[in-house]
């Protein structure tokens, strides 16, 4: 992929934030910079994209980073995108009719709360979809947007209602997780949540690969970065987690959605 992107100049990369992370490791060890690149722009969506990865993604690559919305299921990518003013994603309303509602009631919800995402397709004719429940949590936004587009946004995607892990009671999202690790320097971007259960009680190890593998050789440097961290994920989520410090490329790499939460449950 880099070498096509060299060769025809490539403007613009499609791809999920998590592959895009793996080029630009590809990229350091092959020596290509970002300044031998043409990319302006990127258009990611598959999967979670917090601020914080997002903020990585540019700074690697020096370009901008929209996110894109879209369900197999419906149509693949092109059911919301994000423009450049970053107020969330512009539902294509002719479409698409999208709601919120409680994913536990199935109730419809009041503009602005935060919920499930359900669409309903307005032009599909083989295989339309008739109040489709997508499982996303998100919100809508029907505030003018500062770019002139009237069309309503979805706030970037909180999280998978299930994808949500119940921690000692505590609701938790992999979104979360990601949150806290990338505001933590020595790990990388890619990690696990192994989920198990242990005496009837669901326990949650967070498994994170170290930038510098050679850290592995000190053992108060792990313990004071594995501290670091449990003690960060405790101060945001209020629970307790086991953590697993990785040496780089421990886990497996794919173009493309990355397997965040590996259930262990019986």
């Amino acid at each position: 992929q880099l070498m096509y992107m060299q060769d025809f100049g490539t403007t613009v990369l499609v791809a999920t934030p998590s592959y895009v992370l793996h080029l630009t490791e590809v990229m350091e060890k092959t020596g290509i910079r970002a300044e031998d690149l043409s990319l302006r722009i990127g258009l990611f969506g598959g999967e979670g994209h917090t601020p914080e990865m997002r903020s990585l993604i540019e700074q690697r690559l020096g370009i901008i980073d929209t996110q894109n919305y879209g369900l197999t299921e419906i149509c693949g990518p092109g059911i919301s995108y994000e423009c450049t003013a970053f107020r969330g994603m512009h539902i294509n309303e002719d479409y698409f009719y999208p709601e919120i509602i409680d994913p536990v009631s199935g109730e419809v919800l009041e503009a602005g709360e935060i919920g499930e995402l359900v669409l309903t397709t307005l032009s599909k004719e083989g295989i339309p979809m008739l109040r489709y429940r997508t499982r996303d949590i998100t919100r809508l936004q029907y505030e003018p947007c500062a770019c002139g587009r009237t069309n309503v946004r979805m706030e970037l995607v909180h999280g998978r209602s299930d994808d949500m892990m119940i921690i000692r009671g505590v609701n938790v999202f992999p979104s979360q997780i990601e949150s806290i690790l990338m505001t933590i320097s020595g790990i990388g971007p890619h990690y696990q949540l192994v989920v198990t259960r242990e005496s009837f009680m669901d326990r949650l190890e967070v498994q994170v690969e170290l930038i510098d593998g050679g850290l592995l050789e000190s053992y108060s440097q792990l313990e004071a970065l594995t501290r670091q961290i449990l003690n960060k994920i405790r101060s945001v989520l209020g629970i307790d987690v086991k953590v697993t410090l990785l040496s780089p490329q421990t886990i497996e790499r794919t173009a493309g959605k990355a397997r965040h939460v590996i259930d262990k449950r019986t």
